[in-house]
Protein backbone atom coordinates (compact mmCIF):
# COMPACT_ATOMS: atom_id res chain seq x y z
CA UNK A 1 0.00 0.00 0.00
CA UNK A 2 0.97 3.68 -0.40
CA UNK A 3 -0.01 6.39 1.25
CA UNK A 4 0.10 9.80 -0.55
CA UNK A 5 -0.55 13.39 1.71
CA UNK A 6 -1.18 16.44 -0.30
CA UNK A 7 -0.31 19.94 1.71
CA UNK A 8 0.10 23.28 0.83
CA UNK A 9 -3.40 25.05 -0.91
CA UNK A 10 -4.87 27.61 -0.15
CA UNK A 11 -6.26 31.23 -0.77
CA UNK A 12 -4.16 33.82 -2.98
CA UNK A 13 -4.63 36.47 -5.36
CA UNK A 14 -4.50 36.11 -8.84
CA UNK A 15 -1.14 36.14 -10.15
CA UNK A 16 -0.19 34.62 -6.72
CA UNK A 17 2.34 31.44 -6.10
CA UNK A 18 1.63 28.76 -4.13
CA UNK A 19 3.82 25.45 -3.75
CA UNK A 20 2.11 22.49 -3.23
CA UNK A 21 3.89 18.85 -1.85
CA UNK A 22 3.08 15.40 -2.07
CA UNK A 23 4.92 12.79 0.69
CA UNK A 24 4.38 9.68 -0.30
CA UNK A 25 4.79 6.54 2.63
CA UNK A 26 4.04 3.07 2.94
CA UNK A 27 6.54 1.76 0.12
CA UNK A 28 10.10 2.64 -1.08
CA UNK A 29 9.93 4.74 -4.30
CA UNK A 30 13.58 4.22 -6.25
CA UNK A 31 11.91 6.38 -8.78
CA UNK A 32 8.96 8.25 -7.99
CA UNK A 33 7.10 8.63 -10.80
CA UNK A 34 4.11 10.93 -9.87
CA UNK A 35 1.47 13.20 -11.21
CA UNK A 36 -0.80 15.99 -10.49
CA UNK A 37 -4.76 15.91 -11.36
CA UNK A 38 -6.94 19.06 -10.27
CA UNK A 39 -10.70 18.90 -10.53
CA UNK A 40 -13.00 21.88 -10.15
CA UNK A 41 -16.39 21.72 -9.13
CA UNK A 42 -19.08 20.31 -11.60
CA UNK A 43 -16.21 19.41 -14.11
CA UNK A 44 -14.10 16.28 -14.48
CA UNK A 45 -10.63 15.42 -12.86
CA UNK A 46 -7.91 16.74 -15.49
CA UNK A 47 -4.00 15.88 -15.87
CA UNK A 48 -1.71 19.06 -14.61
CA UNK A 49 1.74 17.83 -14.78
CA UNK A 50 3.45 14.59 -14.40
CA UNK A 51 6.77 13.32 -13.93
CA UNK A 52 7.43 10.00 -15.28
CA UNK A 53 11.40 8.82 -15.20
CA UNK A 54 13.59 11.39 -16.76
CA UNK A 55 10.45 12.90 -18.87
CA UNK A 56 8.32 16.02 -17.56
CA UNK A 57 4.49 17.13 -18.79
CA UNK A 58 2.73 19.84 -18.73
CA UNK A 59 -1.42 20.54 -19.80
CA UNK A 60 -0.84 23.47 -22.21
CA UNK A 61 -2.75 25.60 -19.60
CA UNK A 62 -0.15 25.38 -16.90
CA UNK A 63 2.76 25.65 -19.38
CA UNK A 64 5.13 28.20 -18.92
CA UNK A 65 3.28 29.04 -14.68
CA UNK A 66 3.63 25.85 -12.61
CA UNK A 67 6.91 23.46 -12.37
CA UNK A 68 6.92 19.85 -11.07
CA UNK A 69 9.65 18.89 -9.35
CA UNK A 70 10.53 15.84 -7.25
CA UNK A 71 13.36 14.66 -4.04
CA UNK A 72 13.56 11.05 -4.17
CA UNK A 73 15.30 11.32 -0.93
CA UNK A 74 12.09 12.29 0.16
CA UNK A 75 9.99 10.74 -1.47
CA UNK A 76 8.09 13.65 -2.20
CA UNK A 77 6.74 15.62 -5.50
CA UNK A 78 6.17 19.24 -5.48
CA UNK A 79 4.17 21.45 -7.97
CA UNK A 80 5.79 25.21 -7.84
CA UNK A 81 2.30 27.31 -9.35
CA UNK A 82 2.77 30.92 -10.23
CA UNK A 83 1.62 33.61 -12.31
CA UNK A 84 -1.65 31.62 -10.43
CA UNK A 85 -5.60 32.64 -11.85
CA UNK A 86 -8.75 32.21 -11.10
CA UNK A 87 -9.59 29.06 -13.59
CA UNK A 88 -6.56 27.24 -11.57
CA UNK A 89 -8.86 27.05 -8.85
CA UNK A 90 -9.74 23.27 -7.83
CA UNK A 91 -9.02 20.27 -5.50
CA UNK A 92 -5.47 18.87 -6.56
CA UNK A 93 -4.29 15.61 -6.32
CA UNK A 94 -1.29 14.01 -6.75
CA UNK A 95 -1.30 10.71 -8.24
CA UNK A 96 0.88 7.59 -8.00
CA UNK A 97 1.73 6.63 -11.63
CA UNK A 98 1.46 2.75 -12.45
CA UNK A 99 1.83 2.58 -16.48
CA UNK A 100 -0.13 3.60 -19.63
CA UNK A 101 -0.42 7.31 -20.93
CA UNK A 102 1.04 9.75 -18.26
CA UNK A 103 -2.15 12.35 -18.82
CA UNK A 104 -4.85 9.63 -17.80
CA UNK A 105 -6.34 8.94 -14.64
CA UNK A 106 -6.64 5.68 -15.15
CA UNK A 107 -3.04 5.17 -15.51
CA UNK A 108 -2.26 6.50 -11.97
CA UNK A 109 -2.91 3.68 -9.10
CA UNK A 110 -2.97 5.46 -5.84
CA UNK A 111 -4.30 9.12 -5.27
CA UNK A 112 -3.92 11.46 -2.47
CA UNK A 113 -6.67 13.10 -0.45
CA UNK A 114 -6.62 16.33 -1.99
CA UNK A 115 -5.88 20.12 -1.42
CA UNK A 116 -7.80 23.03 -2.42
CA UNK A 117 -6.70 25.96 -4.25
CA UNK A 118 -8.82 29.00 -4.68
CA UNK A 119 -7.75 32.24 -6.66
CA UNK A 120 -9.37 35.02 -6.27
CA UNK A 121 -9.96 37.32 -9.32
Amino acid sequence: QVQLVESGGGLVQAGGSLRLSCAASGRTFSRSDMGWFRQAPAKEREFVAGIIGSSIYYTDSVKGRFTISRDNAKNTVYLQMNSLKPEDTAVYYCAAFSYGSPYSVNSYSYWGQGTQVTVSP
